[in-house]
This record gives C-alpha cells, sequence and structure tokens, in this order.
C-alpha cells in the first residue's frame, strides 16, 4: 500500500504542477496553511476523501487521475 500511495502523491504533485500552482496558491484556495499542503504532498499526512475531493476541483481533474494504475 504504502507504493500505491506514494503514487497518489506524485500524482498530486504533477496535478499541482500542470495547473501551473505554487503550494501557497493551492492553499489559499482551499484556505488550509501552506504547510498543511506540503506535508501532504510529502507524504508526512493523510489525505481523506474530502481534502482530495476539493483539489481536483482546483486542479480540474477527476479523482481517478489520482489513482495509480496498479496496485
Amino acid at each position: 500500500m504504502r507504493d500505491y500511495y506514494a503514487g497518489v502523491l506524485s500524482k498530486l504533485i504533477s496535478a499541482r504542477l500542470e495547473a501551473g500552482l505554487t503550494q501557497r496558491e493551492v492553499s489559499l484556495k482551499l484556505g488550509m496553511a501552506h504547510s498543511y499542503l506540503n506535508k501532504c504532498e510529502s507524504g508526512e499526512r493523510a489525505i481523506d476523501v474530502a481534502e482530495l475531493w476539493a483539489i481536483c476541483k482546483v486542479y480540474k481533474k477527476p479523482m481517478s487521475f489520482f489513482a495509480p494504475d496498479e496496485l
């Protein structure tokens, strides 16, 4: 599962970069602390479904984008 979650985090970062946004910009859009998003992207903090849904809206990506192809 650890490798699977690492794939989710990799896609989380790539989606932010594709959207042309910094962590700080995303944090402001979501109303969260910059350090919170940084910890999510680094794997120090798990992302829950509601947070991922909100991130999907900011990045204009479907939830399925963040699911790695294999477990």
